[in-house]
């Protein structure tokens, strides 16, 4: 069974690959794992450290070749705002409950959740239901390979 071994960032390669991996966001994320082409070949990822994997990256195998990874369309939230000050305070409202988000220019991606869109509809943003490649950002925790939430939310005590 053919073993990826590391992996390119999309700007680092030409795109030239000789399959394709399509996974959602949530499975873009790993260390170890056995994954299908879109034309049938099986893989194993087999990485030292868990990375996340971008839309347009490439996985490296032993032989030299290279597999794309594309993002998988996935049922989602298009927010928008009424200016860029309101946008950007949605974004917060969403930060706030850690809730992963693709932030744009003009609008933010999530995923569906009926009780979060309630809340942004409550606070005047205007929601339309997409199914789209979703890329959301990856927080501060996640950038080094870390994986976990390391900050208290409950009352920060200092001591003279």
């Amino acid at each position: 069974m053919p073993r990826a071994i590391s992996h390119l960032h999309a700007e680092q390669f030409d795109g030239q690959s000789s399959d394709t991996i399509v996974l959602a966001h949530d499975e873009r994320h790993l260390r170890r794992k056995l994954l299908k082409s879109a034309n049938g070949m099986e893989l194993l990822v087999d990485f030292p450290q868990a990375v996340a994997l971008g839309h347009g990256d490439a996985l490296v195998l032993e032989d030299g070749s290279l597999v794309r990874i594309a993002a998988a369309d996935e049922p989602l939230y298009e927010v928008t705002a009424r200016d860029r000050t309101h946008l950007a305070k949605l974004c917060w409202h969403l930060g706030n409950r850690h809730l992963p988000a693709q932030i744009e220019e003009e609008r933010i991606l999530i995923g569906r959740d009926h009780v979060i869109r309630d809340m942004l509809l409550s606070l005047g943003a205007t929601i339309r239901e997409i199914s789209a490649p979703f890329s959301p950002e990856r927080g501060a925790y996640h950038s080094h390979g870390g994986h976990g939430h390391h900050h208290d939310h409950g009352r920060h005590h200092h001591h003279d």
